[in-house]
């Protein structure tokens, strides 16, 4: 196939399973597709599934030999109209509002028989807002619309979004400063809250979804509890042997650090709320997230990963 790299021959049973993959941004609500992308590419061919993936030319490396690579971007679907051939599901991670029904009328074409869209927690509150203005909700109203049957995923922040350089900016100077001058400042460190899902668990969860019809025409909320920044660091110390020095910052401290790292002001803003808002609302919440059904357990069969586990994989990133 034209443009496709095929590593190596596999054995499916069933339809090619495309995932999307767009190169790390770090506006609000984006997570790290390359890293959750590649974790279900592991998850699908494990289960005997094809997998082709749409990478961004930064994105086309790192993976499984049995996955066939698209060099281009879902971000512009008509320069890719052949990755949809033979296609029976999409993980459509990275789409925008201005080409997002391109992609969806490409699906179609190929009689794609579903759609699992990485979404966010932007759309409940872009409701408010008039329509040219939407984003996320852009995107959802678009798959819902398609024709195509869905699946909607709004999760926490990633964990390793961290090492990818993708929302939030919570945490994402920290391997930076931990390994030159052993300590963390940031706003909010006595009280702030932020919530997190493993990488794996969300792959876990989009795999789910992505193979069969249980959680069609629904939203999944895949998140995980809201974790202190306090907890955050003991852990990067204990996993380091080592204590880390803390500087308790101003909102406007925090906000000039992200600023200087090229965080746009939308992505600020929305993590310095999240961090005085969970802390501030925790026990309520995190009974939220209990709440939740399906629950990331209930469809992974297992207790999510903690954050530790996370920094048990990931530590070397703050030596």
């Amino acid at each position: 196939m034209e443009g496709i790299e095929q590593n190596e021959e596999a054995a499916p049973t069933e339809g090619v399973h495309l995932l999307t993959v767009v190169s790390p941004r770090r506006d609000e609500g984006n997570s790290p597709t390359g890293i959750v992308g590649r974790r279900m590419a592991r998850q699908l061919l494990t289960l005997g599934r094809r997998v082709r993936v749409i990478a961004e030319p930064d994105q086309c490396g790192g993976w499984p030999d049995a996955v066939e690579v698209v060099e281009g971007s879902i971000t512009r679907p008509l320069d890719s109209r052949r990755a949809f051939d033979g296609v029976e599901a999409v993980f459509l991670a990275g789409a925008h509002p201005s080409t997002v029904r391109d992609a969806l009328a490409l699906a179609r074409e190929a009689a794609v028989r579903r759609i699992v869209l990485l979404s966010s927690h932007g759309p409940e509150y872009e409701e408010a807002n008039p329509p040219e203005t939407w984003f996320w909700l852009a995107v959802e109203k678009a798959v819902e619309q398609s024709g195509i049957a869905w699946t909607h995923i709004r999760p926490s922040a990633v964990m390793g979004a961290v090492i990818e350089g993708t929302y939030p900016a919570t945490g994402s100077d920290w391997p930076d400063t931990v390994r030159a001058e052993g300590v963390v400042r940031e706003a909010f460190l006595d009280r702030g809250h932020y919530p997190f899902i493993h990488e794996e668990d969300l792959a876990a969860v989009a795999t789910a979804a992505l193979i069969c019809d249980d959680y069609t025409g629904t939203v999944i909320e895949a998140v995980g509890p809201p974790l202190s920044t306090r907890a955050r660091i003991r852990g990067i110390a204990a996993a380091l042997g080592r204590d880390i020095g803390t500087v308790d910052l101003s909102p406007d401290g925090s906000r000039a650090i992200w600023q200087r790292l090229g965080w746009p002001d939308g992505a600020i803003e929305v993590t310095l709320y999240a961090l005085e808002e969970y802390g501030a609302r925790c026990a309520e919440l995190l009974q939220w997230t209990r709440d939740q059904r399906p629950s990331v357990q209930d469809i992974t069969g297992r207790p999510p990963r903690t954050y530790d586990d996370w920094l048990s994989e990931n530590i070397d990133a703050f030596r």
